[in-house]
């Protein structure tokens, strides 16, 4: 009887262990048939969204690989014809620094690739603003040098820069600038255009030749200030003073 019973025992235990290992085994079929089914369905959306089957997935990821390092090579030429057109502009350092760590993007991985394209592409876009707006500040001043050159080409422009000119660095007085004022008025009318086609005297002084006013500056012939320069220059070696200059013209009828 004790003997049966013990058997009994042992197969009820048996038995409990046999079921327990059902239920674990059935644990882990189950895990592993939900992984398996999600790497399905992953792998069926995707086939789904680009309408490929999933054999030609590896085909479409190199044609975006291609594209990515097609496109670099594209933000590249862009940011060199910036950088060439920038040059001496503006700090453009930043994107020179972009430039050379995109300039590998044929053994860059991809990741990288996407990421220094896009830095390199802002960059760019900062670097060209930047570049724009000198141009605009450099026009404007170009604009405003113009205008001031051809207030001052003006007679009472001319007269207003040899008053200060001639006060500034020879120390001629009021009266002085009077008898100028008469000398030029005479030789030229103030016009910086004023030519003598008998003697070929130039400008406002009346250089003769017009070439030696070159020796106060290359624009001589576009610039009034530049003709006063030379002139008063001439006056004070030749006669001293405008007035003394103004005195020998009247008698001599030049000067």
């Amino acid at each position: 009887m004790r003997k049966r019973r013990l058997g009994r025992k042992r197969l009820v235990a048996v038995g409990a262990v046999m079921a327990v290992g059902l239920i674990v085994g059935t644990g882990f079929t189950v895990q592993s048939a939900i992984s398996t089914q999600a790497s399905i369905d992953a792998t069926t959306a995707l086939t789904e969204s680009t309408g490929v089957r999933s054999d030609q997935l590896g085909a479409y990821s190199a044609i975006a690989e291609a594209r990515t390092r097609h496109s670099a090579q594209d933000t590249l030429t862009a940011a060199n014809a910036t950088l060439a057109a920038v040059g001496g502009k503006v700090d453009s350092s930043g994107l020179a620094a972009s430039v050379a760590s995109l300039g590998d993007y044929e053994r860059l991985p991809i990741d990288s690739i996407v990421d220094l394209t896009k830095q390199t592409r802002a960059e760019t876009e900062k670097t060209a603003a930047a570049a724009a707006e000198f141009d605009r500040v450099q026009a404007e001043q170009a604009a405003a040098a113009a205008a001031a050159l051809a207030q001052a080409n003006t007679p009472d422009g001319a007269r207003a820069t040899a008053r200060a000119l001639a006060a500034s660095k020879y120390g001629w007085n009021d009266s002085q600038f009077q008898c100028l004022n008469q000398l030029w008025q005479k030789e030229s009318g103030w016009s910086y255009t004023a030519y003598n086609a008998s003697s070929g005297a130039t400008g406002i002084p009346q250089s003769l030749p017009g070439s030696k006013m070159a020796s106060a500056g290359s624009d001589w012939q576009t610039n009034a200030a530049t003709q006063i320069s030379w002139g008063l220059d001439y006056i004070a070696r030749g006669y001293g003073t405008p007035c003394s200059a103004w005195s020998h013209s009247q008698s001599m009828n030049w000067y």
